[in-house]
């Protein structure tokens, strides 16, 4: 099968210009079909601070009421997704820009209240992609940008975009040969957050059950760590963790930051 990269870019390299367009730049001229999934909670933050709009997190996920979901749409769908698309397009890259509910691309169900009621936030499954369509687009050379918003009964619905990119890699590895790379501003996966220098290379899932427990993941990282982990659990071939500038070298036989195994 074809190779696909499926790449998730955070918050932290969004807010960064020149980090940003550097990024933007290597992902257009990875020479494969390929798509970007982008955050961007710290820029829907800092407006939401303008607008008297208080942000609430809960392990490391918004909690969205009414209000936050109007800001996270226009933020997101918006000014975030369209600087994006633009900016690829500068280089050369048939980005267009698309949240779940355009061409019904992933439904969602809106969460359900337990301990926490995160209001607005939708949850996902494989089932909830239209992957017929996003693997007509990579063939016409089409390249998705998603924002983190899909939708249910009418309604736009936040959603963490490390799972829309894990949701994305096991319905599109049906068809393609997938890699999963969630791009961030860290090395790696940190044993020790305070430390540069404690990449863990190589991550199975008895050690991150044995991590978790003992606390050392700081609450940033644990979507990321799921969502992999859901990814291989379900069939694709490959998740890397690691440094926004690296994304070249993990798009070819190099790896570096750390890969996720199941053993």
């Amino acid at each position: 099968m074809n190779k696909l990269y499926i790449i998730k870019i955070g918050g932290n390299v969004l807010d960064d210009e020149p980090s940003l367009k550097k990024f933007l730049k290597d992902f257009a001229s990875i020479q494969a079909p390929k798509i970007l999934i982008h955050g961007g909670g710290k820029i829907a933050t800092k407006l939401g601070d303008q607008l008297g709009i208080q942000s609430n997190y809960v392990k490391g996920r918004r909690v969205t009421d009414a209000e936050t979901l109007d800001l996270v749409t226009m933020v997101y769908g918006g000014l975030v997704n369209k600087q994006i698309v633009a900016q690829l397009q500068e280089w050369h890259c048939n980005a267009m820009g698309v949240t779940g509910a355009d061409g019904n691309l992933i439904k969602a169900v809106k969460r359900p209240v337990g301990e926490t009621d995160f209001g607005f936030v939708g949850d996902i499954t494989t089932d909830s992609v239209n992957s017929t369509l996003l693997y007509f687009l990579l063939k016409q050379n089409v390249i998705p940008i998603f924002a983190p918003l899909t939708h249910a009964n009418g309604t736009m619905l936040n959603t963490n975009a490390d799972t829309i990119a894990s949701v994305l890699a096991i319905s599109l590895s049906k068809h393609f040969d997938v890699r999963l790379i969630f791009c961030f501003e860290k090395t790696g996966v940190l044993q020790d957050v305070k430390d540069e220098k404690s990449v863990i290379t190589n991550l199975n899932k008895s050690t991150y059950l044995k991590l978790l427990k003992e606390g050392s993941f700081h609450d940033g990282i644990l979507p990321k760590l799921e969502n992999a982990f859901n990814a291989i659990e379900s069939g694709v071939k490959e998740v890397l963790i690691g440094e926004h500038t690296n994304l070249l070298a993990n798009t070819s036989y190099e790896t570096k930051g750390t890969l996720i195994t199941l053993s």
